[in-house]
């Protein structure tokens, strides 16, 4: 394989790899907890957040905790099952 062959791997896997981000990007991911609801982008940021009715302000603010933990993973397993297979052994260079 020459270097011109290499050069147009790498950049078709360079637009492959954009596209993927763009879509994730425009993915609308949502964490819930049955308490707070949040809505995330895959840019990881927050949209929405609706909270259902709560008298502990201690509880709902261990729920915004948990459902914003929950979008965040969301994100972050669609972007590992979709570049997973350009980004596997670099180092989270992505």
């Amino acid at each position: 394989m020459n270097i011109q062959n290499i050069m147009a791997e790498a950049r078709k896997m360079q637009g492959e790899l954009q596209k993927i981000n763009k879509e994730i990007e425009d993915t609308t991911f949502e964490g819930n907890n049955g308490v707070v609801h949040i809505k995330m982008n895959g840019k990881r940021e927050v949209t929405e957040v609706k909270l259902d009715e709560m008298d502990d302000i201690d509880i709902l603010q261990d729920m915004i905790l948990l459902a914003f933990n929950d979008a965040i993973n969301k994100v972050e397993k669609e972007r590992d099952k979709k570049l997973g297979k350009y980004t596997n052994g670099m180092g989270g260079l992505l």
